[in-house]
C-alpha cells in the first residue's frame, strides 16, 4: 500500500486528476450497471436534476425514448468521465501537450456516451418482451427517473417493473413539481402511453 502511495505522489498533478477521474467513474459505472440488471436503477442519482427539462411529446414506445436515452442524465456524465479518465491515463506518454491530451479525452468521453447509450439501449429491449398493460400501473407506486414538471406543464419518466422487467415510462402530474428519485403514486393512464401519477 505504500508503494502504491508513493508512486501516485509522485505522478503529474494533471495526471493524478486523470486516475482519480477514471478510478471514481469506473467504480460508479460498475456499481450502476450492477443495479440495473437487479432493476433497482441508478444508485447515484438521488434529487439532482441534471435532464435540463428534457420535455417529450415525440410518438415512440417507451423503450425508444427512455429516459436513460437522455444525452445530460447523470449516468450518461459517468459514461463521459469513464472515458476522458482512462484516454487520459492511457495516452499520457503517448500526447505530451496537455491540451490535445485533454481534447482527446473528451472526444472519447463523448464516445463511450454514445456506445453505452446503444448497449443499454439494446439491454432494455432484451430485459423486455413487450407483454406488459400499461393500465396495470395504476394505482402502484413507482419512482420519479426524469423530474415531472408541475401543471401538466410538461413530461418527466418513472421507472416500474412489470413482470421482472423495469419500463421507463413518460409522466405528468397536476401538483407541484417532482423531483428526481421521488416516489410516486400512478392515478391513471392518459391516451394510453402517458401516466398521470402523484406524491406517494
Amino acid at each position: 500500500m505504500n508503494d502504491l502511495s508513493e508512486w501516485f505522489n509522485q505522478l503529474d498533478p494533471m495526471l493524478k486528476l486523470y486516475w482519480g477521474i477514471a478510478v471514481f467513474a469506473s467504480v460508479v459505472v460498475l456499481m450502476q450497471t450492477f443495479m440495473s440488471f437487479l432493476g433497482t436503477g441508478d444508485v447515484v442519482t438521488g434529487d439532482v436534476d441534471v435532464d435540463f427539462d428534457a420535455d417529450t411529446d415525440a410518438d415512440a414506445d417507451s423503450l425508444d425514448h427512455a429516459g436513460t436515452m437522455h444525452l445530460f442524465s447523470i449516468r450518461n456524465v459517468f459514461y463521459f468521465l469513464l472515458g476522458f479518465g482512462w484516454t487520459g491515463v492511457s495516452l499520457w506518454d503517448t500526447i505530451p501537450d496537455h491540451g490535445l491530451l485533454c481534447l482527446a479525452a473528451v472526444l472519447v468521453g463523448c464516445l463511450f456516451v454514445g456506445i453505452f447509450l446503444v448497449i443499454f439501449r439494446q439491454m432494455m429491449k432484451l430485459q423486455s418482451n413487450g407483454a406488459f398493460d400499461i393500465n396495470d400501473a395504476v394505482g402502484r407506486v413507482c419512482d420519479v427517473y426524469l423530474r415531472i414538471p408541475a401543471g401538466n406543464q410538461g413530461l418527466g419518466k418513472v421507472q416500474i417493473s412489470f413482470g421482472g422487467s423495469v419500463q421507463e415510462l413518460d409522466a405528468r402530474t397536476a401538483g407541484e413539481m417532482i423531483p428526481s428519485g421521488a416516489k410516486v403514486r400512478v392515478v391513471r393512464v392518459i391516451d394510453k402511453k402517458v401516466l398521470e401519477v402523484e406524491p406517494a
